[in-house]
């Protein structure tokens, strides 16, 4: 139920995320910029999010991911509201937007840091890839509501009306999580003695309530922890591009109306959410089959591979349709990998996975904030193929990177101990 929950605050957080991205041009048109300044917004909330992952991922490992996770809730609401409140006469409207959402993103940095420490102290390991594929489906059930609702209630109530919308959601949401969640197994008065031993069975020694943080200098001079997170840069780059662009891309540079173009953006997010629980449930499968390196590593330098070849054939279709098609396949492929990046470091780092998946995802976001105000460039002066072959080579490289990992080298080890 608590992993489920956290799908609901997955998608709760793609919901904040992506509704900027439907209702962006019904904002540029009232207040009269273009899509490559208003890039900057996008960009903006990435760097916020990118800049608090560590910071974040620290802060529930310290404090547990239940307070933590719910101030941060909050938090998207406050500021999913305040982005409805920009008035249309305001000087210098693009910076109280980028202001704006810079805020939202430093508070949206806690969500998957907190929800993978909760995964190191609940899940056994062989589960991990399941919990993780459910928790990062939620982004696609998000950001694929995200296009029909949003544009629903842009047509009927205005763009503002959406933000209104997904800030009380939020808000619900993580006062459920707070009132359900508990910090370690043992602290939760509704479990059994029998799923507490089942529990305890398949957890590393190392991640009981007494255990040590890992100090930054080990986190620091790991070569998995720079592979994944190199890889994981790679990965948000081309994962940000349907979050920020493929609505906006479909409806003027493919043709679609309003509604077909909701309609279609919809297909890589639900490619996401389904991918997301193939390639966990592959994970665990694989990783008690032959070990980690194939069920985490192996799983994920493939399927980015594939996603490469979807995208780059993506951008030469000429039906727009089809072309959508064949592009959330790309997206949904990419996606089976997701779970590796987050089960790869609950298992690296134990009490200390917030910090090391903070530091991870701070280099996926990094990625995202570079596409987000990179690809409308690259597209304005070379053309939308262009962005897609650029996304699909740097796809292909985040999977290479996989093949740098050993997923035995656990950092609550000695260096010596580990090899």
């Amino acid at each position: 139920m608590l992993i489920f929950w956290l799908f609901v605050l997955s998608a709760v957080s793609y919901l904040d995320r992506v509704n900027i991205s439907i209702a962006e041009g019904s904002i540029v048109n009232e207040f009269g910029v273009t899509d490559a300044e208003f890039g900057k917004v996008f960009s903006a909330m990435l760097i916020g999010y990118a800049l608090f992952q560590a910071v974040g991922g620290r802060l529930a490992d310290r404090l547990g991911p239940r307070r933590v996770l719910t101030a941060s809730v909050l938090w998207w609401g406050v500021f999913t509201a305040l982005t409805a409140l920009v008035p249309s006469s305001i000087p210098n409207a693009l910076l109280v937007f980028m202001s704006v959402r810079f805020l939202l993103g430093a508070g949206e940095a806690v969500m998957f840091p907190a929800a993978n420490r909760f995964v190191a102290s609940w899940i056994p390991a062989s589960e991990r890839g399941i919990a993780n594929g459910w928790i990062f489906a939620g982004v696609g059930a998000g950001a694929g509501l995200t296009p029909p609702v949003v544009t629903y209630l842009m047509i009927h109530y205005g763009w503002r009306s959406s933000f209104w919308v997904c800030a009380v959601i939020g808000c619900v949401a993580g006062a459920v999580w707070f009132l359900a969640a508990r910090d370690f197994p043992a602290d939760h008065p509704a479990i059994t003695m029998e799923e507490l031993s089942v529990i305890k069975s398949g957890l590393p020694a190392s991640t009981g309530a007494t255990a040590q943080l890992i100090p930054w200098s080990r986190v620091l001079t790991s070569k998995e922890v720079w592979a994944a997170t190199l890889s994981y840069f790679c990965y948000g780059y081309v994962a940000w591009i349907f979050f920020s662009w493929f609505y906006r891309y479909l409806a003027k540079v493919r043709g679609l109306d309003l509604k077909a173009s909701a309609f279609y953006t919809t297909l890589p997010f639900l490619a996401m959410l389904v991918c997301c629980l193939i390639g966990g449930f592959a994970n665990d499968r694989l990783t008690q089959w032959r070990g980690p390196r194939l069920g985490r590593c192996i799983v994920a330098a493939v399927a980015m591979t594939i996603a490469a070849v979807f995208i780059a054939f993506g951008s030469q279709v000429e039906s727009a349709r089809v072309a959508s098609l064949v592009l959330a396949g790309g997206a949904g492929t990419l996606y089976l990998s997701q779970s590796s990046f987050w089960s790869l470091t609950a298992d690296l780092a134990g009490t200390s996975s917030g910090s090391v998946s903070g530091f991870m995802n701070m280099g996926g976001q990094l990625g995202g904030a570079v596409t987000a105000s990179l690809t409308p460039w690259i597209a304005a002066r070379y053309g939308w193929t262009a962005s897609f072959l650029l996304a699909a080579g740097l796809c292909f490289f985040g999977g290479l990177s996989w093949l740098m990992v050993d997923p035995t080298k656990v950092l609550t080890e000695t260096p010596a101990a580990s090899n």
